[in-house]
């Protein structure tokens, strides 16, 4: 047998159905916030990372596989995948930008590696593809890379940062990304939660372990596990630990630990023209600087019965109807967003999915106007098709509030990831090390 000290992630993918020159201004606190998120960075190696921008000329950082939007930053190791990253720059005057990767453990936090024990090839590589900005009222300079590349591989598994900066050495965007080497098998069951109390409201997610090639000393310890539904982290649930202990399985069957509330399906809207309204759009409009889109107004729906609507779980696509080549001819608009409702005087609504990274940011919180008695918000966004939910940042509990506006129904459908992080024992006459 031989000890492998590396950082292995199993990875399953469930699906639940029913039970189953343009000026614009940016908002000081953003940037200060991202300010002051870098100075952390660099004097702390603890922080957390998380995907951040540090310029808000940065806009639209997306990282998929070539060719899939909406697939999942996760490539497996020693494999021919790859990654797509690609943002806009909205100062259209070409820059230097370079990129690195920094391996993380399994909470995200730097790991005590070295580069050249994770990277094989150079350590850090120039962006060299760009395209401007074609026939689009917004100018900006669009910037991709492919990952991994001729000279820069990962000789590991795990959690991964792409760290772009410009040649100054200043940090200008942070991307999480995966590495999986799967050395073992998750079988997953979704259901309606266990408990009475739950029943018409969450979901629950029961698993099992294979590891037959595994060695694994003390399951208790060796094994984290991390189950995160549509891939969110504020509602991820962490640390559990096997239930039961058979002969290369770990059952993790619980009652409650592994619950969530279901939720609702999530509202859209699509802008992938601006020339002709899609349904969910009441007016467009140009005011000789920027585009503009209204949606019409929203409801809370917290009492609604659960109705089937087709989503993509939080996600979104960047698309322009009359464009050859999107990722440079899409244009930008300012989304307006409204919801009439009383005031909050609790906590405070933002509009949420995956195009905010799954996180309560202050371009995308809505302000409440008292003389229409309704919340508003106006989002700076990429031509294209967005799912999205409103959000309470609860302010007695601490915490993301999604059922309050939306409802939450057994029936939805939702992702559910389950990621396995071990250091582990490879039985050396099974598995070609």
């Amino acid at each position: 047998m031989k000890f492998n000290n590396i950082l292995t992630i199993g990875f399953s993918a469930l699906f639940i159905y029913s039970c189953n020159s343009t000026k614009i201004k940016f908002k000081e606190n953003d940037a200060e916030i991202s300010k002051n998120y870098l100075e952390t960075t660099k004097n702390n190696k603890d922080i957390i990372y998380t995907d951040q921008t540090f310029n808000p000329n940065i806009k639209t950082v997306l990282c998929h596989h070539s060719n899939n939007q909406l697939s999942l930053a996760i490539i497996n190791l020693n494999s021919h995948n790859k990654l797509q990253i690609s943002f806009d720059d909205l100062n259209e005057n070409r820059k230097d930008y370079f990129y690195t990767i920094i391996h993380c453990n399994a909470n995200w936090t730097k790991s005590d590696l070295m580069q050249n024990e994770y990277i094989e090839g150079f350590t850090e590589e120039k962006i060299i593809n760009y395209e401007f900005s074609f026939n689009t009222i917004q100018k900006y300079t669009h910037y991709q890379f492919e990952f991994p590349s001729i000279n820069m591989k990962p000789l590991l598994s795990g959690n991964y940062i792409f760290k772009i900066y410009d040649n100054n050495g200043n940090d200008i965007i942070y991307k999480r990304f995966m590495i999986i080497d799967t050395q073992l098998q998750i079988d997953a069951k979704i259901r309606r939660a266990t408990l009475v109390r739950d029943r018409k409201y969450k979901h629950e997610i029961d698993f099992i372990i294979k590891h037959p090639n595994l060695i694994i000393p003390d399951p208790f310890k060796d094994i984290k596990v991390q189950i995160k539904q549509n891939n969110m982290d504020y509602n991820s649930v962490t640390d559990l630990t096997p239930k039961f202990i058979k002969n290369g399985e770990l059952v993790y069957d619980y009652e409650y630990e592994n619950t969530f509330w279901g939720n609702n399906e999530f509202r859209h809207f699509d802008f992938k023209s601006l020339r002709y309204k899609s349904e969910k759009i009441k007016t467009i409009n140009f005011d000789s600087t920027n585009n503009h889109v209204y949606l019409f107004n929203d409801k809370k729906r917290p009492f609604d019965n659960y109705s089937i609507n087709a989503d993509i779980n939080g996600k979104f696509i960047i698309e322009s109807q009359e464009a050859w080549q999107s990722s440079y001819e899409a244009d930008y608009a300012f989304v307006h967003f409204t919801l009439p409702s009383d005031i909050i005087n609790y906590g405070e609504l933002y509009v949420f999915g995956k195009f905010c990274d799954w996180q309560l940011k202050n371009d995308f919180k809505l302000e409440y106007n008292r003389n229409k008695q309704q919340y508003e918000a106006s989002v700076y966004l990429k031509q294209g098709y967005y799912n999205y939910h409103y959000v309470l940042n609860d302010n007695n509990t601490n915490s993301i509030d999604i059922k309050s506006i939306e409802g939450t129904h057994y029936q939805t459908r939702n992702d559910y990831y389950i990621y396995i992080y071990t250091y582990v024992v490879l039985e050396t006459d099974m598995i070609n090390l």
